[in-house]
């Protein structure tokens, strides 16, 4: 049976500061005010955050490249199961444009197609490029997404035998400056120390993995309000992506083991510094999507708070994002929880209901 009008009543958190008892939705909307006499209205009960946000999350790719229509589909109802309902794709080979004609689907932020260096990326993930070519990808990015480029911004160099930046920093100055001109932000992969010196040097606004920060880059970074997404479930997995480098490559395979020895560390200092740090989980290429509860108890391990994870995930994603929240008016976006996500993150893993564009999903 439909109903006019969705009461949920509770705790509704609006803000880290800001709690409400009761939410209406009205015609797909947010709504604080009740609705008048002889509405058709269904009461939920509950915990309520606005819908998730994932900042890196790739709809239309798996480990070899782009997806069908069917396979990214189902990639984003299962992001949408796990109460995901903004997506940012931090780089994807497939147009998933056909997703925004879906009221039942996740909203999704495009980045465009990764811009890699020839032969330094995953193949069939990117635009593989040599840098007198970088400016003009990163333009045509810019003018096919949603406001981003994703750049990759170090690989490992085979010939150098370990991760090396992928461009000249000349490159990647001229590319932060030509997709802020065209009115888009820029985030860069870059797992090595050195491609985080060159991008903090350009004003880049993102940085996903960062996990060769240091304290000079971590100041660097938190002076200039650069965000990172750690995306630590898939840092998780560097000592299996390095182990068969071990015997060809011994100074990559050591590399990749110590910046995942120290992930945690380095997540936690750049919490302490000041860097801005928001929720990814980097479903899409090898990991499964619908992990957002799973990266959200790793940020809860480098020592954030549960409120500072709870905004790298909600409220704060969501404005750094442009995207509204639980606003009286906005779409109306949510999750509800049996119980108090503030107090256990792990209740994140167990939405009770999904309101996806007013419409109960789940």
């Amino acid at each position: 049976m439909s109903h006019d009008v969705l009461h949920i009543e509770g705790e509704i958190l609006v803000g880290p500061d800001d709690t409400r008892p009761d939410v209406w939705v009205v015609d797909g909307r947010i709504s604080y005010a009740a609705p008048g006499a002889g509405a058709d209205v269904q009461t939920v009960r509950g915990w309520v955050l606005p819908g998730l946000v994932d900042a890196h999350c790739h709809v239309g790719l798996d480990a070899h490249g782009a997806v069908d229509a069917e396979t990214a589909q189902a990639q984003a109802l299962r992001d949408r199961a796990a109460g995901t309902l903004l997506i940012r794709d931090a780089g994807s080979p497939s147009d998933t444009r056909w997703v925004d004609e879906r009221d039942d689907l996740p909203r999704i932020i495009r980045a465009g197609r990764h811009i890699a260096r020839t032969r330094r990326y995953i193949r069939n993930f990117a635009h593989e490029v040599e840098p007198d070519e970088v400016v003009a990808h990163v333009r045509a990015q810019a003018r096919l997404g949603d406001g981003w480029v994703k750049l990759v911004g170090d690989w490992i160099d085979r010939d150098h035998g370990d991760l090396s930046p992928s461009f000249p920093r000349e490159t990647v100055v001229a590319a932060v400056a030509a997709a802020h001109e065209e009115g888009a932000r820029v985030t860069a992969h870059c797992f090595g120390e050195e491609s985080l010196q060159d991008f903090a040097a350009a004003g880049t606004d993102c940085i996903e993995h960062a996990t060769g920060l240091e304290p000079e880059t971590i100041n660097a970074f938190a002076a200039q309000g650069i965000a990172i997404v750690p995306t630590l479930i898939n840092i998780a997995t560097f000592p299996e992506l390095a182990a068969p480098a071990q015997e060809r490559f011994p100074r990559y395979h050591e590399h990749m083991l110590d910046l995942h020895r120290r992930r945690y560390d380095t997540v936690a200092s750049a919490h302490d510094a000041g860097v801005p740090i928001y929720l990814g989980t980097d479903a899409g290429g090898s990991l499964s999507h619908g992990l957002v509860a799973q990266e959200a108890l790793e940020l809860g391990r480098v020592g954030m708070s549960a409120r500072d994870v709870l905004s790298s995930t909600t409220w704060g994603a969501r404005q750094w994002l442009g995207r509204p929240g639980l606003e009286d008016g906005a779409p109306a976006d949510c999750v509800v929880y049996e119980e108090d996500p503030r107090e256990d993150l792990r209740v994140l893993g167990s939405p009770s209901v999904i309101v996806l564009r007013g419409a109960m999903v789940g």
